[in-house]
């Protein structure tokens, strides 16, 4: 008999120890700051102080909110974490922090637009067409005003369709104008041809799976991106040919493409019923 409690003593101390080495902190930890940051980074919430503990799979919110309305977006937002299963939202409503100062609000929103601009800024310097051109991005409230001057209607066309294809934007001034000068001298070198060293085939996956997720006309995590010397190939699924086509010149513009196949690339069948 004592043998038998000791032999389970045993068991359940190593179990104990087989727990705890299955832990990893440094995962949780680094769950835990993209989690704080994408609450940050929402309007609604920002003005919040929501603390954020992360355990496994599961996040734990605490703190207080104004309204049922934000406390079941925090939850939404830290589901839609990678990493994240499970939420225990332990966030509190008080109606009594609707008086929450204006200065908030504005931090929260000039937050937003330094990241939507940075993101544009971002974008544009991946692109073998705009990564030279010399366009100052602005944000405010969703609007962005693009200015400068570039060598080619090309890029000042592609730099329009950036901004206004990335997510959050909700309408594009495009100011940029043509450089008569410039244009005449970039005429004497092919758009397509190479202005320095070939970028590594992971800096040009990363770059367009970067590329597809900024996009609000695109489900990045449902396109695979492969590249061989710069020969991309792209599989999974979209749900339109509109959106293939999308994913197709996005990639191809990405610097370092030099061609970009998308026979893998589905378009989901509907299925009546």
């Amino acid at each position: 008999m004592p043998f038998s409690i000791r032999t389970a003593a045993l068991t359940v101390g190593l179990l104990s120890i087989c727990t705890t080495a299955l832990a990893d902190p440094v995962k949780d930890a680094r769950l835990e700051g993209s989690l704080q940051t994408a609450l940050s980074l929402n309007q609604m919430l920002n003005p919040f102080r929501i603390q954020v503990a992360v355990e496994g799979p599961t996040a734990r919110l605490s703190g207080e909110v104004e309204n049922e309305v934000e406390r079941h977006l925090a939850e939404q937002v830290a589901l839609a974490t990678r990493g994240i299963e499970q939420v225990d939202n332990q966030l509190r409503v008080n109606a009594q922090l609707a008086e929450r100062p204006l200065e908030s609000r504005a931090y929260a929103q000039r937050l937003s637009d330094a990241t939507l601009a940075a993101v544009i800024r971002a974008r544009l310097l991946w692109s073998r067409i705009t990564e030279k051109a010399a366009i100052e991005v602005q944000s405010s409230e969703g609007v962005v005003t693009l200015r400068g001057k570039v060598d080619s209607a090309e890029a000042k066309e592609l730099a329009g369709v950036l901004a206004r294809t990335t997510d959050g934007v909700h309408l594009v001034n495009n100011l940029v104008s043509l450089d008569t000068v410039a244009m005449a001298k970039a005429r004497e070198t092919p758009v397509d041809a190479p202005t320095g060293p070939q970028p590594s085939d992971g800096w040009v996956v990363d770059k367009i799976q970067s590329s597809f997720r900024f996009s609000r006309n695109l489900d990045g995590l449902n396109i695979k991106v492969a590249s061989e010397e710069g020969m991309v190939r792209l599989s999974g699924e979209v749900v339109s040919s509109e959106q293939k086509t999308i994913a197709v010149e996005i990639a191809r513009q990405i610097i370092g493409v030099r061609g970009v196949d998308a026979d893998l690339l589905k378009v989901a069948t509907k299925v009546e019923g």
